[in-house]
């Protein structure tokens, strides 16, 4: 039981099962593409929470689909790379808030960003299918979380990295500014928008910002390294990480404001800063 609710968790496998089951969560065995399985859990529970996949279109389809009409919660996890550009490291004035996806807003993803896009699209939609449909989209995460998965992705991708090569790396010059959230902020802001959120919400996860060069030159210190980096070519960069991560993940600009989530579901972010917290990693991937 968290905060009186009672949750159930799909997993692939029943050894993931029984992991779960030691963390208080009922398995559901099965995968994301099995459509009547999660048709029947997403029906027996009284709201549902997706943060397995913000670019696997067949399940929040499905999801909409057997919720339509009973009003019940569903609600979607994205990714605030949906803003990013094609920085390479150089940076951007450009902010955004929750109002990219008004009637009237100009906002334009990249190309390679326009289906996750979409899918934000069809669950925000849902709210005129009689679903109490919201979308969270966190940034850059950091900290450990309590789940069977406790790593985020970025952070520790760096840290890899630096324990791989010796160095710290960051993409051309390392201006590219990046918003963050510690993951405990992230889960209260999941229930208070399950408890609070209006059909068709969005909401951005995030409580500060820094650019790639400062967080990777903190890195470097914590392990060790004596604050020494490396720049490195974008295309040196997409041979480690794979076009996406290289491009959009550590390259880009994605500078977001939550405003929605403080003004309106009165979500307060802990004290907890990158900064801080960066100080504490010890040369562990967090």
């Amino acid at each position: 039981m968290q905060n009186g609710h009672q949750l159930t968790g799909l997993v692939r496998s029943k050894e993931k099962s029984a992991e779960l089951l030691k963390l208080g969560i009922g398995p559901v065995l099965g995968t994301l593409d099995d459509r009547e399985v999660i048709i029947k859990a997403a029906r027996s529970a009284d709201a549902v929470v997706n943060a397995a996949d913000s670019d696997h279109r067949g399940v929040a389809e499905t999801f909409v689909s057997a919720l339509q009409g009973t009003d019940k919660a569903l609600l979607h996890t994205s990714g605030s790379s949906i803003v990013a550009d094609y920085g390479a490291g150089e940076p951007s004035e450009r902010v955004f808030d929750e109002r990219i996806y008004e009637e009237g807003s100009t906002f334009t993803p990249v190309a390679e960003l326009a289906a996750r896009v979409a899918i934000d699209h069809l669950v925000l939609d849902a709210a005129k299918r009689q679903i109490r449909s919201a979308v969270i989209c966190p940034c850059l995460i950091y900290g450990t979380g309590k789940g069977l998965h406790a790593e985020s992705i970025q952070v520790p991708l760096l840290i890899a990295t630096a324990k791989k090569g010796g160095v710290a790396r960051y993409i051309g010059r390392g201006l590219n500014v990046w918003s963050n959230v510690f993951i405990d902020d992230v889960v209260d802001l999941f229930v208070l928008a399950l408890e609070k959120a209006a059909a068709g919400s969005f909401f951005f996860a995030e409580s500060g910002e820094a650019s790639m060069k400062s967080i990777v030159e903190q890195i470097s210190r914590a392990m060790g390294f004596e604050g020494r980096t490396q720049s490195w070519p974008l295309e040196e960069a997409v041979r480690e990480w794979g076009s996406g991560m290289a491009r959009f993940g550590l390259g880009s600009n994605c500078r977001v404001r939550g405003l929605r989530a403080r003004q309106i579901l009165g979500w307060q972010p802990s004290e907890q800063s990158l900064e801080n917290y960066l100080k504490t990693i010890s040369g562990s991937p967090h």
